[in-house]
């Protein structure tokens, strides 16, 4: 793993970058790669553990400072700059991080598309600000002018697209946590929720939503720093854009898919449903992200190296999905059965309208999760055009369920979206089972385990929060107790039924896990024992 540092303005001292497959790569070992695995899943778990809890919190205090109108207000201005951000960028990242052989030409072109096209994003978006309003009737409702401030995201993080791939490409996941969570401290918990108790209404939001974006780019700049000389190979730029073009173009369908939900709420039942709507989403999408996410950031770069090597892929698919299924189905089914309590403790009773949707949207929760271990084999294996098409038909069922379902209001949607989540998780499942080598019958044993400790989860929780429910006991009295206790039982279940429980692939990940935990606290210990010796 590289540790750089700043250099000059002219970046004159920074060196071509030749052969980035180098000789950790080539000469790492399999224990070494594990080593690193979970040496990267625990920063990179730990940062967005401490992200998820800092969003909940955020999420809470906006939640109450502010309207669900202003939230969605917000939200549909995002839902653009969002998808047009990914174009900003054609794939450049990913393709940095998968490419063998990088060179300063390719880290040189690539930044100067990305630069170029985030500057000539926001000049599109000011003149385009008016029409993206009357496509929502919103017009008289300050939408324009959100639009043109939001469109400032797009320079702005087109200048640290290959700061952040390189990081991501040197295993640097320490880094990346840690600049994470600071620029969603001074953006979110700073200038959010500070200028949505001075009254700024929507404008806190959009504050906070470029200030979080400014401070990533300064981080990964600084940490990451490369050439910043302008230049166009059209050699180098063919190399990453035949592969980046696949990823641009299924990172569009996805994106197309996570948000044409707000798409369909925003343009047919207004603000209003699409501010209660888009909280209920961003709640499920918190434990998708915190474990999803993770494992996609640190397993992509991770299995690239190895990406020839079926056998370890098949290995790290298996385990990802028999983790993910582990951690999130008995949360979800838990979830579902105290939906009310939930929304009540959390948003307070004006989200009252978001309990429904969001009961709805937890029983999908596995399937937008577990997808991602798919997706990280797919990236890669460098299938990226076989990703996109499955992208793309799984943006075509969001869109056609949830604009059928919005004639029965937010909950029609919710099951639309639920359908379109199943659709997806089998697509990108099969092509996971197709890369590997693996069995259909391995990819669902995988998930036998989960699947029972979620039977369990999910009775004991039913029984106790209706006995609390007649009980007429305080909604976080409810919540707590029904999440708590299904928990012990699950580590007491795990403790002493663990074939049965854990399965084979959850006896491996604890064993690892343990063993990484063990090997951490003895090298502590050996370094603190040579530094009493010396004193």
């Amino acid at each position: 793993m590289r540790h750089s540092t700043p250099v000059a303005p002219d970046d004159s001292t920074v060196p071509p970058v030749v052969n980035s497959t180098d000789s950790a790569a080539n000469t790492t070992t399999p224990k070494n790669i594990t080593h690193r695995t979970l040496h990267g899943l625990f920063w990179t778990f730990s940062g967005s553990s401490v992200q998820m809890a800092l969003r909940i919190v955020v999420l809470i205090a906006l939640a109450r400072l502010l309207k669900p109108a202003d939230f969605g207000l917000v939200t549909a201005a995002l839902v653009v700059t969002g998808f047009s951000e990914l174009f900003s960028q054609l794939g450049i990242g990913p393709a940095i991080v998968q490419r063998p052989q990088l060179e300063e030409r390719h880290i040189r072109t690539g930044f100067t598309i990305s630069a170029i096209l985030g500057f000539l994003l926001l000049g599109i978006f000011y003149f385009l600000a008016p029409i993206i309003a009357a496509f929502y009737h919103m017009q008289n409702q300050n939408l324009t002018p959100i639009l043109r401030a939001l469109a400032l995201v797009f320079p702005i993080s087109g200048l640290s697209v290959v700061s952040y791939s390189l990081l991501s490409r040197d295993l640097e996941f320490k880094r990346i946590a840690g600049i994470q969570v600071t620029a969603y401290l001074v953006g979110y918990v700073g200038m959010g929720i500070g200028l949505a108790w001075c009254g700024f209404g929507p404008w806190a939001l959009v504050a906070a939503s470029l200030t979080q974006e400014l401070g990533n780019t300064i981080g990964r700049l600084i940490f990451k720093p490369h050439s910043k000389k302008l230049l166009f190979d059209l050699e180098a730029a063919k190399e990453l854009m035949l592969l980046g073009g696949g990823f641009t173009a299924a990172r569009m369908g996805n994106y197309l898919a996570t948000q044409g939900d707000n798409l369909i709420v925003g343009r047919y039942l207004g603000l209003a449903q699409l501010g209660l709507y888009s909280r209920s989403y961003q709640l499920i999408v918190i434990p998708a992200t915190l474990l999803g996410q993770v494992l996609q950031d640190v397993l992509f770069p991770v299995m690239a190296r190895f990406q020839d090597d079926k056998v370890r892929l098949a290995q790290a698919y298996k385990r990802g999905l028999a983790l993910i299924a582990l951690l999130v189905l008995p949360m979800s089914v838990a979830m579902t059965i105290v939906a009310p309590e939930f929304i009540y403790t959390l948003f307070g009773p004006q989200w009252k309208g978001a309990i429904e949707p969001f009961g709805i949207l937890t029983i999908g929760v596995l399937f937008r999760t577990s997808y991602k271990m798919s997706d990280s084999i797919a990236r890669s294996a460098g299938a990226v055009y076989k990703r996109a098409w499955r992208q793309w038909i799984y943006a075509g069922c969001v869109l056609s369920f949830a604009g059928v379902g919005q004639h029965w209001g937010l909950n029609g949607v919710a099951i639309g979206v639920v359908g379109a989540l199943v659709v997806n998780f089998v697509l990108m499942a099969d092509l996971g089972i197709r890369i590997t080598g693996l069995t259909w019958a391995d990819f669902l044993g995988a998930h036998i385990p989960a699947l029972t400790l979620a039977v369990v989860a999910g009775l004991e929780s039913w029984a106790i929060a209706e006995v609390l429910r007649a009980m007429v006991m305080p909604s976080v009295v409810i919540l707590l107790t029904t999440l708590v206790v299904p928990a012990v039982t699950m580590m007491a279940l795990a403790y002493f039924m663990p074939k049965i429980t854990l399965g084979e692939e959850g006896l491996w990940i604890v064993d690892a896990l343990t063993r990484q935990l063990s090997g951490r606290l003895n090298g502590k210990s050996k370094s603190q024992r040579a530094k009493e010796r010396v004193a």
